[in-house]
C-alpha cells in the first residue's frame, strides 16, 4: 500500500475525493490516499508542495501557476473544476461600506501573499479601473482571521469563495457587496515533480480513480442535501453552485494557461512567462 498526501481545502468542491477516500476506491488500487484540510488556501498549499509536506494539492489555477513561475518544482496533473470560481466581495456587516466604489484605497484582507485572495484582489481592482499599484493588505492566514479582522476594523474587505462564506452573509457578520468570477477555470490537481516522476503509474490511478467520481457526481441521489449537511450550507444554495459548477477529467487547455500568465504578467504578479511544458505534465 503506497501512502501519497494530498492537501486541498475544506469546501465543497473536494467533497469527491472524501467519498472516493471513504468508500476505498483509492485502496482497491493499492493507494494509502491520506487527505489533510489547508484552511489557510493555495498560498500556503504551494508552500507545502515545494517544501515536500504534500505529494498532490487540489489548488487554485492563477496561485500554482504563478508559483511554479517562482520556481516551485511542481507541474498541473489536470484541470479539475472547468468553471470559474465566484469570489464574494465582503466587508463586515456593521462597516459604512454599501457600495464596491467605496472600497478604493482601503485595505484587503488576504490569506497570505500569493493565495488567491491576495491575486484576485488585483483582477478585481483591474475589473474597476483602481490603480493596482495602490493596493494594501493585511494578512489574516484563513476565514476565521477574516472575520476578526473586518470586525475590528484592521481590513476592510475580503474577498472569498461566494458560497463557503454564504453563512457568513446569512449570520449577519458579512455584507457581500458583489462579485468578482474568475476569467478561467479555477481549481486544478498540482503534483510535486519528484512524486510525478517516481510514481507515474500510482498518479495515474489517482487521476483514474477521481474521474470517475467528478464525472458522476452530480448524478449521486440527493447530492444536494448531503453536501448541504456536510458544509453547513442552505439547500437553494447549494442548488445555484452545482448548477454554475463542472468537473473536468482532462488536462488545463493551453490556451487557458496562456490566458493566466498574460493576466498576472499584466498585473505585475509575475516577473516571466513560462512555456506550457514547463507547467502542465
Amino acid at each position: 500500500m503506497k501512502e501519497v498526501r494530498i492537501i486541498g481545502v475544506p469546501e465543497h468542491f473536494n467533497l469527491p475525493w472524501h467519498l472516493a477516500i471513504e468508500e476505498g476506491a483509492f485502496k482497491d488500487r493499492g493507494i494509502d490516499l491520506q487527505w489533510t484540510d489547508i484552511p489557510e488556501g493555495t498560498g500556503r498549499m504551494c508552500q507545502m508542495l515545494e517544501n515536500k509536506e504534500a505529494d498532490i494539492a487540489i489548488i487554485l489555477t492563477e496561485g500554482i501557476v504563478k508559483s511554479i513561475t517562482e520556481g516551485n518544482p511542481v507541474k498541473i496533473a489536470q484541470e479539475y473544476i472547468a468553471t470559474p470560481l465566484r469570489w464574494g466581495i465582503h466587508v463586515s456587516a456593521q462597516s459604512a461600506y454599501k457600495h464596491i466604489a467605496e472600497l478604493q484605497k482601503t485595505k484587503a484582507a488576504i490569506s497570505r501573499f500569493g493565495s488567491g485572495s491576495h491575486l484576485m484582489a488585483y483582477v478585481h481592482a483591474q475589473n474597476e479601473g483602481w490603480d493596482t499599484q495602490a493596493l494594501a493588505f493585511e494578512v489574516i492566514h484563513n476565514l476565521e482571521g477574516a472575520v476578526d479582522s473586518l470586525t475590528a476594523g484592521n481590513a476592510d474587505y475580503f474577498m472569498w469563495e461566494h458560497f463557503t462564506t454564504k453563512p457568513l452573509v446569512d449570520q449577519g457578520i458579512f455584507r457581500r457587496l458583489g462579485d468578482c468570477p474568475t476569467p478561467w477555470p479555477c481549481f486544478v490537481i498540482a503534483v510535486n515533480n519528484d512524486f510525478s516522476s517516481k510514481h507515474a503509474p500510482i498518479l495515474k490511478h489517482i487521476l483514474e480513480v477521481i474521474n470517475l467520481y467528478t464525472s458522476d457526481f452530480k448524478s449521486i441521489p440527493s447530492i444536494d442535501r448531503t453536501l448541504a449537511n456536510a458544509y453547513g450550507q442552505q439547500l437553494e444554495d447549494i442548488k445555484e453552485w452545482l448548477a454554475i459548477t463542472r468537473w473536468s477529467q482532462q488536462q488545463l487547455p493551453e490556451e487557458v494557461l496562456r490566458t493566466v500568465q498574460e493576466k498576472l504578467s499584466s498585473l505585475e504578479l509575475i516577473s516571466k512567462k513560462l512555456d506550457t511544458a514547463a507547467i502542465l505534465l
